[in-house]
């Protein structure tokens, strides 16, 4: 088995990249290393999911430093510019993640962040593999993405915290406009079916 650090965003993200990554022969240890998620009582809620399953299922867990000023004063300046604040969230969160698996002794690192279809794929993996290469280790960049309905009901059936959003508070309000929109499409399909019907 191939020790691997891989970076969890939460629990039920991480569910189906330790799975398939197991069966492929690593041998995960999670790292949390997440200072964008906000308000804290949210952070909390994850982290202490995050613990609970790992727990569960023998996963050691490391958590990192969650420097929350730094994210403030680097990421949080871009604001609604959705691509450049991402790209600094995952740098900055990854980058955490690589300076732990380099002082711990691992070769090989992962996230959790490639299963979510909500998350900006191509960009999250170009930022792990720049990093990972600056520190001397071997990104293992998967698509998990086919997976996130199975992780999702999995996640369910187990009674875990779900969340409706990345984490930040700039993503708190893009879900919520979403799920608007979302809500108001479906109430005119409703209307236009029944004035067909009428």
């Amino acid at each position: 088995m191939t020790r691997l650090l891989l970076h969890a965003c939460c629990a039920p993200c991480s569910l189906e990249p330790v799975r398939l990554l197991v069966e492929e022969g690593f041998e995960p240890t999670i790292c949390w290393a997440n200072p964008n998620i906000q308000p804290m009582a949210e952070h909390d809620k994850r982290l202490d999911e995050l613990r609970v399953w790992t727990a569960d299922n023998d996963i050691p867990l490391i958590e990192a430093a969650d420097d929350c000023e730094r994210w403030d004063a680097s990421v949080a300046l871009l604001g609604a510019d959705r691509p450049r604040r991402c790209r600094a969230c995952y740098a900055l969160r990854l980058s955490e993640a690589c300076r732990v698996a380099e002082r711990e002794g691992f070769t090989h690192i992962g996230t959790t962040l490639a299963v979510s279809p909500y998350q900006l794929f191509e960009t999250c993996n170009d930022v792990l593999e720049k990093l990972a290469r600056r520190h001397g280790l071997s990104p293992v960049i998967r698509d998990f993405r086919p997976w996130y309905p199975q992780a999702t009901a999995r996640s369910r059936e187990l009674g875990m915290y779900r969340q409706n959003y990345c984490g930040c508070r700039f993503s708190a309000a893009e879900a919520a406009i979403d799920r608007a929109r979302l809500r108001d499409e479906r109430k005119a399909q409703k209307a236009r079916r029944s004035a067909s019907n009428g």
